[in-house]
């Protein structure tokens, strides 16, 4: 019977460093199983094993990819079932904590969002009032659910690997009925960055960028990092909606976060003011983004960021 169950949705080739984080922080709840939506991959198995999963649960069904959180949540309620688990450990993205609402009212479970760290009592620490506090809760049901940010804790293997069991978990035949089924599938233009919610450093750009993101992006690919921008900049077409940062966009947490003409209201502090390192550039010396910030650079990104850009090249040689 294991005591935490980790939902990770399609795992691909190899595990993401968030799903790292979520079995890292799973052993904290004690013995760790992992609900899977997908294929398996050699690779994937052999992390799993390193970071102490004793069981690999699968759903009876192979179509879940095929619908939205409905039918994902029936599946992990069974999965639940059928592992014993009183903590059960998601991401923090949007899909990831509607799946989650979903399974606490299955399950009468209490739900936590946000989550930053958790004890080995199920006590959760939570990021809130974006990110200007962290607050303990705990849930007092049965089984408590946790969707947890990206960047909180750094992936460590256990110090005894496992050898995971396979088991298969019926899904329930209404699972589907009544959810939204995904009609059809674009892919996303391979950029070579990474991820904007796991990347260990954003690049931003927002109104100050005037439609040119060059400076912006030539940046990040010198830091290996990713491209972000400001509702402003998303809205104006300059780049794609899946950059945006802010209370409603992409939440990040990075180590480094650079901010290149973005004048930092809160709807923007919302969505990265827990970076480790912020530096603000901006024309505008009363811009909000400096209160902030940890370095500020008041002048002209255009400037600020190719030549930045160039010392870094050639630190790099």
């Amino acid at each position: 019977m294991a005591n935490a169950l980790v939902f990770i949705d399609n795992p691909g080739a190899a595990l993401k460093k968030s799903s790292l984080e979520l079995l890292t922080l799973a052993r904290k709840l004690g013995e760790t199983a992992v609900a899977i939506n997908g294929d398996v991959a050699d690779d994937v198995a052999g992390a799993l094993g390193a970071y102490g999963v004793t069981t690999i649960f699968l759903p009876s069904s192979d179509d879940l990819g095929e619908y939205l959180a409905g039918p994902k949540a029936a599946y992990l309620a069974a999965a639940v079932g059928a592992s014993g688990a009183t903590a059960v450990l998601l991401e923090n993205s949007p899909e990831a904590k509607e799946i989650a609402g979903r399974l606490g009212i299955k399950l009468s479970a209490g739900v936590i969002t946000d989550v930053v760290d958790v004890e080995a009592d199920g006590t959760a620490h939570k990021s809130v009032l974006a990110g200007s506090y962290t607050t303990t809760a705990k849930a007092t049901t049965p089984v408590s659910v946790y969707s947890v940010k990206a960047n909180t804790v750094e992936p460590e293997p256990a110090a005894v690997a496992a050898t995971p069991a396979t088991a298969t978990v019926e899904v329930p035949g209404d699972a589907a009925a009544g959810s939204a089924r995904i009609s059809s599938r674009s892919d996303k233009p391979v950029s070579g960055r990474p991820e904007l919610s796991e990347a260990r450093i954003v690049v931003a750009g927002g109104r100050g960028v005037d439609g040119d993101f060059g400076p912006v992006e030539e940046l990040a690919d010198a830091l290996g990092a990713a491209v972000g921008a400001s509702r402003a900049a998303t809205d104006a077409g300059w780049i794609g909606h899946d950059a945006q940062v802010g209370q409603t966009g992409v939440t990040v947490s990075p180590q480094l976060y650079i901010s290149a003409g973005i004048s930092g209201a809160i709807q923007q502090k919302a969505g990265m003011q827990t970076s480790k390192v912020i530096v603000a550039v901006n024309k505008d010396a009363e811009s909000p983004v400096f209160e902030i910030a940890d370095f500020g650079i008041i002048g002209d990104l255009f400037k600020v960021l190719p030549q930045a850009t160039a010392e870094i090249k050639k630190r790099k040689g």
